[in-house]
């Protein structure tokens, strides 16, 4: 299978989803249309990876409405599409959807609780990493997956071939090290009131790795 990911920033990468695809012998090819503009076609695409970024689907940005116009394209195909943070906001605007202020700040970690079992072998909660001010709305037909003590939306799966996440399970600890280090002045003003110093010194769950393999061996089924 050819998983096709889209990265948004050097600091914000795939991560464990690197090590799925690699037990289960996928081809990973990773393109960085923030920089060089280029994306995939939908022919020539088995699962979409759509990676966080510090920019908003509501920008006024070529490229940002091109990804749509691919995720439009691979949502009528029923192609399996796994979206963090911006990219879950990304496919709930191609459905329609506003992306919006949400109701708090979340920078660090915070715990996530389950709202749906329609993916089997997942933990009711789970420590996950926050980096994000904005909110997608859960598009008609898909089940709420996640909810935060904070914002009600952190999660939904749309059918048997998308899930969108507002936080982050894929990063690892060299990828949480790279966010924070580059990224750091993103952090003030989260309601987690965690310092970077906190982010850092928190150890990357080792469940968060078996979940991430959960929610792509389900879009892959």
């Amino acid at each position: 299978m050819r998983i096709n990911v889209l990265q948004h920033t050097p600091n914000e990468g795939p991560g464990s989803i690197l090590d799925w695809a690699e037990v289960h012998n996928h081809e990973v090819y990773t393109y960085h249309p923030y920089q060089f503009g280029h994306l995939p076609t939908a022919d020539e695409t088995d699962m979409l990876v759509i990676l966080g970024g510090p920019m908003s689907p509501n920008d006024d940005i070529d490229w940002i409405k091109a990804e749509r116009k691919l995720i439009k394209e691979l949502l009528d195909n029923n192609t399996p599409i796994f979206g963090a943070c911006y990219g879950a906001q990304q496919i709930s605007k191609t459905l329609g959807y506003p992306v919006t202020k949400a109701p708090a700040k979340e920078v660090g970690w915070a715990p996530v609780h389950l709202q749906s079992h329609v993916i089997p072998g997942i933990p009711e909660t789970l420590q996950a990493l926050h980096w994000h001010e904005e909110m997608f709305e859960v598009p008609d037909g898909a089940e709420l997956l996640f909810s935060s003590d904070a914002v009600k939306n952190q999660g939904f799966v749309l059918g048997h071939h998308v899930v969108g996440l507002q936080f982050h399970f894929e990063p690892k600890p060299n990828n949480v090290r790279e966010m924070v280090v580059n990224d750091f002045n993103y952090i003030p003003g989260s309601i987690l009131k965690q310092t970077k110093e906190d982010i850092l010194a928190t150890k990357v769950p080792e469940e968060n790795r078996a979940v991430m393999f959960r929610i792509l061996d389900y879009l892959s089924q």
